[in-house]
């Protein structure tokens, strides 16, 4: 498995994979330590409530999002963010379309296997 991305990554250049009814993301850098993925919702569309060992950062960066972590539910915006820690309850529900960057660490290496 590769451990590292390429040093430029250019948006529309890189493949984008489904990730859900109504979700892709797109893989926008890592290495062994950090992955950073951008994920776009169709209005209507679910991020699972689901846990891993990661710690998972995500901003908003447009749509609104219900976002639920550790049992607290709260509705964010452009400019907004969240923390999930390693194996807390996390999910989504898209309001209006959307963008999330998230990023991990370590790396989803599950993102990177085919």
């Amino acid at each position: 498995m590769k451990t590292r991305s390429q040093t430029f990554l250019i948006e529309n250049e890189l493949p984008w994979e489904p990730a859900g009814e109504g979700v892709r993301r797109q893989i926008m850098g890592y290495d062994g330590q950090v992955m950073m993925v951008k994920v776009r919702f169709e209005k209507g569309a679910v991020g699972t409530p689901h846990t891993h060992y990661h710690t998972q950062v995500s901003y908003v960066v447009n749509g609104l999002f219900e976002v639920s972590s550790n049992g607290e539910t709260r509705t964010l915006g452009p400019g907004d963010g969240f923390y999930a820690e390693p194996d807390a309850t996390h999910g989504v529900v898209c309001l209006e379309a959307g963008t999330l960057l998230d990023v991990f660490t370590p790396l989803r290496d599950d993102f990177l296997k085919k």
